[in-house]
């Protein structure tokens, strides 16, 4: 097996170097040729993803967050290399949804036993949201939590040691003079208007960490999940919030839920977008999916039901 270990030395709360290196020898041990490649500023990742392609490497394995994850997706879309993980960033929403095991400083080493499972891995194509001209793996956010998303990041490391404490702050920082604003939401051509607070466009079941909002959601069917959250201000804001981590969101008349496959989004104002937790500019907005256009590494004890198709096989 040829791959590219592409490191981000900036994300998650700490320099996880010395783990890495003790994952690569596991890899090598398992028969893996590692190239290490470390990233030095954003879009990094985009370019040694392509690059790991270029060369046609089996893996482009990315140690960082949820933001890294995106870039090298950028880098893979419609390539023969397939993405796998190893998570060493602060959310680690792709890993969670694959029940992957991430680094803690409690137990570094379980970063050693999640590179062992990347050798026993099955290989899925899955399907990608294109957002203008960027693809995102989980999920587009537009309205209310891409813009804490704005005023987040970036973050520095002290930042990220206080893990999701620090968003939820700035989450009630931002709701508590949060408007909704008249949108209008076309879900595959048909219209719907109303004052949004938030609209998740999803591909995957998490949101936001290890909350479950498309309960159903299958990576590889060619649908997006559509939820737009109706109201006027704060107060319906942090009650969305609210219902999204008791999930109880589908059963509010102000949650509405779609799939489709092509979405638009045109608010009165403009309002901030991010992809997979990043800064994505702001609306109005396009977002179809692209099917089945992304090859990823799923390791054993991946959640039942996330696909629709059975896997392209296993890794030589």
């Amino acid at each position: 097996m040829k791959a590219h270990l592409i490191y981000n030395p900036v994300a998650g709360p700490r320099d996880a170097r010395r783990v890495l290196d003790r994952a690569c020898r596991s890899l090598r041990r398992q028969g893996w040729t590692v190239e290490p490649k470390e990233t030095t500023r954003p879009g990094d990742a985009v370019v040694l993803a392509r690059q790991a392609a270029l060369e046609e490497c089996d893996v482009a394995v990315v140690a960082g967050g949820d933001g890294t994850v995106n870039e090298a997706v950028n880098g893979l879309v419609g390539s023969h290399t397939a993405l796998g993980v190893l998570p060493v960033g602060t959310g680690n929403v792709w890993a969670k949804q694959l029940n992957v095991p991430t680094y803690t400083l409690a137990n570094p080493r379980r970063l050693e036993g999640t590179a062992e499972s990347l050798a026993n891995a099955e290989i899925r194509l899955v399907d990608v949201g294109r957002l203008g001209d960027r693809y995102f793996l989980c999920w587009a956010g537009i309205g209310l939590d891409a813009q804490v998303t704005a005023e987040m990041e970036p973050r520095h490391r002290g930042m990220k040691r206080l893990g999701a404490l620090g968003y939820v702050v700035a989450l009630f920082q931002v709701a508590r003079d949060f408007k909704g604003v008249r949108t209008r939401v076309s879900i595959d051509g048909k219209i719907t208007r109303g004052r949004m607070l938030l609209v998740v466009i999803s591909n995957i079941r998490q949101y936001a960490g290890p909350f479950q909002l498309a309960r159903d959601a299958r990576m590889d069917d060619g649908l997006l999940d559509v939820f737009m959250f109706v109201g006027m201000g704060g107060f319906f804001a942090l009650r969305s919030f609210v219902e999204v981590v008791g999930r109880r969101a589908l059963k509010d008349t102000r949650v509405i839920h779609r799939q489709a496959r092509t979405i638009g989004v045109e608010p009165e104002q403009a309002l901030a977008i991010h992809a997979d937790g990043d800064p994505a500019g702001t609306t109005p907005v396009s977002v179809e999916v692209v099917p089945r256009a992304l090859r990823v590494l799923v390791p054993p004890g991946a959640p039942p039901g996330l696909f629709a198709h059975p896997p392209e096989g296993r890794l030589p």
